[in-house]
């Protein structure tokens, strides 16, 4: 995982001011953008209580573009180089701001098709108000990539087992959670996770919990991929 100097969603606010050397491309996006769809390295909309972003926010990028149908139902084709460093994460969010104490629940579900090559991750991306604390569950990943910081062993939470690291990328901390065998759709139990940082490893404490994001960190698409979340919900409060 390249180190982040500002959190994906502050790039995006912040994009005007940012020269990622990002190239995007004008691919057509596909058939299935019947509602909305965009090629623009920030473009983004808010649909059924969602908010999408197309969030090329990695240097050295090519062609990337969005499409959905709904909040929940989306997806991109990317054209990355085949090159370190992550290019993108397009992403759909559900805000939810509420502090750890407060949340009775924080479960989602989820259901994607994925491509078999390519270098990748799917995951949740968590972040509490004020951008200090950076939660990731990856639920799927495919080539070249990994999770930043140090290893902390194994731990089952929210319904799977998951492999910890630890580490900070210069601007966050970061709480990398890998399930141990992959998976394109299933439901995770998200407040157990954010519990265990708290209260068992003392790596946080009551923060706001922000954003819930999900979507797909994308190193590596060379000569165009397809990426579909075939349906998301997060739910709780």
């Amino acid at each position: 995982m390249a180190p982040r100097t500002l959190s994906k969603l502050s790039k995006a606010l912040l994009a005007p001011a940012l020269a990622l050397g990002a190239t995007v491309g004008l691919a057509s996006a596909p058939a299935q953008a019947a509602v909305w769809n965009s090629c623009d390295q920030w473009g983004n909309t808010s649909l059924n209580g969602y908010t999408l972003y197309n969030n090329i926010w990695g240097s050295g990028a090519g062609s990337q573009c969005v499409w959905a149908n709904s909040g929940t139902n989306w997806g991109v084709w990317a054209d990355h180089p085949n090159t370190g460093g992550i290019k993108s994460y397009p992403n759909a969010k559900k805000v939810i701001n509420k502090p750890i104490t407060s949340l009775t629940s924080l479960t989602s579900s989820y259901a994607v098709t994925v491509p078999s090559s390519g270098a990748y991750n799917t995951s949740y991306d968590i972040w509490d108000t004020d951008y200090d604390h950076e939660i990731m569950l990856w639920v799927n990943h495919n080539g070249a990539v990994g999770p930043l910081g140090t290893s902390q062993g194994r731990v089952t939470l929210g319904g799977h087992t998951w492999d910890v690291y630890k580490g900070n990328n210069g601007a966050n901390e970061v709480y990398s959670f890998l399930r141990t065998s992959d998976s394109t759709s299933g439901t995770v139990n998200i407040l157990p996770v954010l519990k265990w940082i708290k209260d068992t490893k003392g790596w946080i404490g009551n923060e706001t919990i922000g954003d819930v994001q999900f979507g797909f960190e994308i190193t590596s698409s060379s000569g165009g991929l397809d990426f579909r979340t075939d349906n998301l919900t997060v739910s709780g409060g």
